[in-house]
């Protein structure tokens, strides 16, 4: 018992010199831009359109609110565009005529914005505001007050408001981001990280590398937010199918895409289910068979395969050969007393289900493709 305690202390211990290494990089922050840097260019190239209409077209002085909500109803994703741009137009016209009174009336002072806002956002949430409509009416109201305090130019400033957000609609509709290109290289992603998983999970079952075994497992941990920008890609690809007709012919794909998130996450959390007893098996110096450590690398070559056929816009139904002779090869492999390697191979069984279920199968099906458990401990 001494021996397990000393050895699980080993784990914990190189584990957390693993995180503290697995921090986020300056690769993943640039790949983060790369990734966002349509939708800044995108509101940026909005913004100014907005600001030459309101100006020189409309001939609005300080037409500041046309680039100002171009920006905030395109905002860093495709989800609610529509409902987006209602709200801010509607959250601004109430502030702006709001504040408008108040400055004709009044004046401009501390009492008067404490006034104005306490009145817009009260009329926001009377006629049943989101939280967008509320803060956008008292922020745009302060706004009037403190910084522009000149009665009479309501229409304009609201007209301003409409430029911007219709600017926003044109650019999200005719100018989309391609709705399916995103989801793909998410979801090829995910998979690829279950390659890399598996494949590292085995070299350090060969090795006996306890501090490889806890590295493997600090990013597998990491992994949630590569779940999280597949689900976030799949719905923005999903909202510009509604917002823009000039995509619709896409539908078909990026809804298979969004089929494939649950499988998806389902394989993801298997494999790190796996890695962790992986672990737990070489921190407690026990040797894997070699027939678990072929399935694992054999397993990660099947994750690649499925990864570069979603990555090249194919259908990840091509990794399903080789996931059936890993499946078909669990009933194979020499069966042991330890009760950590035991749960080694059953839970490469589960990963295999969740994979064969991305590949297409249906649950029963991936489960049938599965050899019947021997017992075969000596």
């Amino acid at each position: 018992m001494d021996d397990y305690l000393r050895s699980d202390a080993r784990v914990i211990e190189a584990l957390d010199r693993a995180w503290d290494r697995s921090r986020l990089s300056a690769r993943g922050r640039f790949a983060r831009l790369r990734s966002r840097g349509f939708l800044i260019v995108q509101s940026a190239v909005a913004a100014g359109l907005a600001w030459w209409l309101a100006t020189d077209v409309l001939h609005h002085r300080n037409a500041f609110f046309a680039p100002v909500v171009a920006v905030v109803c395109l905002g860093m994703s495709y989800g609610q565009r529509l409902r987006r741009v209602f709200e801010v137009a509607l959250g601004v016209a109430v502030g702006v005529f709001t504040a408008d009174l108040f400055v004709h009336y009044a004046g401009s002072g501390p009492w008067q914005i404490t006034a104005v806002i306490l009145v817009a956002m009260a009329l926001s949430t009377l006629l049943d505001g989101s939280p967008v409509i509320v803060t956008q009416s008292g922020v745009q109201s302060a706004v009037i007050v403190a910084l522009v305090a000149s009665p009479g130019q309501a229409l304009g400033r609201w007209t301003d408001a409409l430029v911007g957000g219709g600017v926003a609609l044109v650019a999200a509709s005719v100018v989309p981001q391609a709705p399916l290109r995103r989801p793909r290289v998410a979801a090829a992603k995910v998979v690829r990280k279950i390659g890399e998983l598996l494949r590292r999970a085995a070299d350090s079952a060969r090795e006996g590398d306890v501090e490889g075994a806890a590295e493997v497992l600090a990013s597998a941990r990491g992994t949630e937010s590569l779940l999280r920008e597949l689900r976030t890609a799949a719905d923005e690809g999903l909202s510009v199918l509604t917002s823009s007709p000039f995509k619709r012919h896409q539908a078909p794909g990026v809804r298979k895409m969004v089929d494939l998130i649950e499988p998806l996450d389902r394989a993801m959390r298997s494999t790190r289910v796996l890695v962790r007893r992986v672990t737990i098996a070489v921190g407690r110096g026990e040797t894997l068979p070699s027939g678990y450590e072929s399935l694992l690398v054999d397993l990660a070559a099947a994750a690649d395969v499925m990864g570069r056929a979603l990555s090249e816009n194919a259908s990840p139904e091509v990794g399903r050969p080789a996931l059936l002779q890993v499946a078909a090869a669990t009933g194979e492999v020499p069966r042991t007393s330890s009760l950590s390697t035991e749960t080694v191979l059953a839970q490469i069984r589960s990963t295999v289900v969740d994979l064969l279920q991305v590949t297409g199968l249906d649950v029963d099906a991936a489960i049938a493709a599965l050899p019947p458990e021997r017992d075969r401990r000596p």
